[in-house]
C-alpha cells in the first residue's frame, strides 16, 4: 500500500509518499491541472506493485471537492478528506515549537492515513445529481448571503442620510423599497415623488394588492420630517444608493432565477418525496438537507452518525466532577443552518414535533437549545426513512405516548 499526503493550494500541491513502515518514497510539488496529476500518476506506478489495485493508494487532502479531489477518485484511489482542525492537532504530535510548511503538512497527512485512517471515513460517493444539486443549493444560499450583507450597508448608509426611507419599507429587500428607491435614491427625490408616481413604480414592481394604500402609507413617509444630513455628502450617499440598488435588484432576480433550477434539480432526485415528506422541508430546505447529507447509501454507519455530522447532536465535556453539555462548533455550517430552520417551521407542521419543543422548554431548555434537540430528532427520523425508503409518518416517527397531554405532564 502507498499513503500520499497531498497538501493543496490554488495553483500547487506538495505531495509526499510514504509506505506501510512510515518510509518516505517520494517528495514533490506539483502543478495544478492535468500536467500534476499526470506526474502523480507516474510517482504512484513507480512505488506501487504492478498486481496493486488503485484502492491501495490511499490518500489524504484537506478538501472534499474541486476538480483534483475528483480526478483522484476517478482514478479509484481511497481519498481521504481530513478536517484542518484535525491535522492541525496532528501537527502537534510531530513537534511542540509551532513551524508549519506546506511539505511538513503534506507529511503530516501521510502520516495521518497511515496510522489513524480508521478514526476517518473516505470521501463518499455521492451521485452525479447530487453533486449537481449540492453545487446549485450552495450557489443559491451565498447569494442569498450577499444580497443580506448588500442590503446591511444600504440600511446602515440610509439611516445615515435618509431615514425616512427605513420608515416607509420594511423589507429593503423587497421590490416595493427597490422599485421606490431607484427612483427616488434622496430624502429630496423622496419627498417630490407624486402619488401616481409611486403607484406607477409598484404597479410595475409587481404589487397587485393595496395598491393604493401601500403607495399613500410610503408618501407620507417619504414627506415626513426628518433629521438632515451635511449637504456636501447627500450627493455621495445618493450615488452609493443607487449602486446599491443596481446589485440588490441583480442578486434578487438571480436568487429567483437558481431557485427554479435547484428546485428543478431536487425533483428529480429518487430521494425526493422522502425530504419533502418530513415536516419543515420544502424544496429549497429539503434539496440543501439532500446535498449537504450526499445520497451515498454507506455514508453513515447510523443515526448517531448523520446526527454528529449535522452538528445538531451535543458535545459532552467532563473533567473530574464537572460534566458540562455543550452545542457542537465545528460542524457543517450551510447542513446546520437549513435543519435549524426546519426544526423551527416543523413546530407548525408536526404536532409531535411541537410536542418534544414543549417538553424541552418545561426542562428548563432555552428556545435555541430546544430547537437544537427538537433539530437532532429530526436527523434521526430522516435517517430512518432513508435507510427504509419510506416516507414520513407522523405517528411512526412520534409514537402517541411520547406526545399526549398525560405523557407530558407526566
Amino acid at each position: 500500500m502507498l499513503f500520499i499526503g497531498n497538501d493543496w493550494a490554488e495553483a500547487h500541491h506538495d505531495i509526499e509518499i510514504v509506505d506501510e513502515h512510515g518510509r518516505r518514497l517520494a517528495r514533490r510539488r506539483l502543478p495544478e491541472g492535468l500536467e500534476g496529476l499526470a506526474t502523480l500518476h507516474a510517482l504512484v506506478a513507480d512505488h506501487l506493485a504492478e498486481d496493486a489495485d488503485p484502492e491501495q493508494v490511499l490518500i489524504g487532502i484537506e478538501t472534499d471537492r474541486g476538480p483534483w479531489v475528483q480526478a483522484l477518485l476517478a482514478s479509484g484511489y481511497t481519498v481521504y478528506a481530513i478536517n484542518p482542525l484535525q491535522v492541525a492537532r496532528y501537527r502537534e504530535r510531530h513537534g511542540t515549537a509551532g513551524a508549519k510548511s506546506d511539505p511538513g503538512d503534506a507529511h503530516i497527512l501521510a502520516e495521518l492515513v497511515r496510522l489513524d485512517r480508521v478514526h476517518h471515513r473516505p470521501i463518499a460517493g455521492d451521485s452525479e445529481l447530487a453533486e449537481h444539486v449540492k453545487v446549485l443549493t450552495r450557489t443559491h444560499q451565498s447569494l442569498i448571503w450577499s444580497r443580506q450583507r448588500q442590503t446591511n450597508a444600504m440600511r446602515s448608509m440610509l439611516r445615515e442620510f435618509y431615514p425616512a426611507a427605513l420608515q416607509a419599507f420594511e423589507e429593503l429587500a423587497g421590490r416595493d423599497a427597490l422599485g421606490v428607491l431607484a427612483i427616488a435614491p434622496s430624502p429630496e427625490a423622496g419627498r417630490r415623488l407624486s402619488l401616481n408616481k409611486i403607484s406607477a413604480t409598484l404597479r410595475r414592481a409587481g404589487r397587485q394588492r393595496n395598491l393604493e394604500t401601500t403607495a399613500q402609507r410610503i408618501q407620507a413617509a417619504l414627506r415626513a420630517p426628518q433629521l438632515q444630513a451635511h449637504p456636501g455628502v447627500i450627493g455621495a450617499y445618493t450615488a452609493s444608493v443607487k449602486a446599491l440598488v443596481a446589485v440588490i435588484t441583480e442578486l434578487v432576480a438571480q436568487i429567483d432565477t437558481l431557485q427554479g433550477e435547484v428546485e428543478a434539480g431536487f425533483g428529480r432526485h429518487p430521494d425526493a418525496e422522502i425530504y419533502l415528506s418530513q415536516p419543515g422541508l420544502g424544496p429549497v430546505l429539503g434539496a440543501r438537507v439532500l446535498a449537504e447529507f450526499g445520497d451515498d447509501a454507506d455514508r453513515y454507519t447510523d443515526p448517531k452518525a448523520r446526527k454528529n455530522y449535522s452538528g445538531m447532536a451535543p458535545i459532552t465535556r467532563a473533567s473530574g466532577t464537572k460534566r458540562v453539555v455543550l452545542a457542537r462548533y465545528a460542524r457543517n455550517r450551510r447542513l446546520a443552518d437549513a435543519l435549524y430552520q426546519q426544526a423551527f417551521a416543523a413546530l407548525t407542521g408536526s404536532p409531535g414535533a411541537r410536542a418534544y419543543y414543549d417538553r424541552q422548554r418545561d426542562r428548563g431548555a432555552t428556545h435555541h437549545q430546544a430547537l437544537r434537540a427538537l433539530s437532532n430528532r429530526l436527523v434521526g427520523i430522516l435517517h430512518g426513512c432513508l435507510r427504509h425508503h419510506t416516507v414520513y409518518d407522523e405517528r411512526t416517527a412520534w409514537p402517541a405516548h411520547e406526545h399526549s397531554p398525560l405523557s407530558a405532564a407526566a
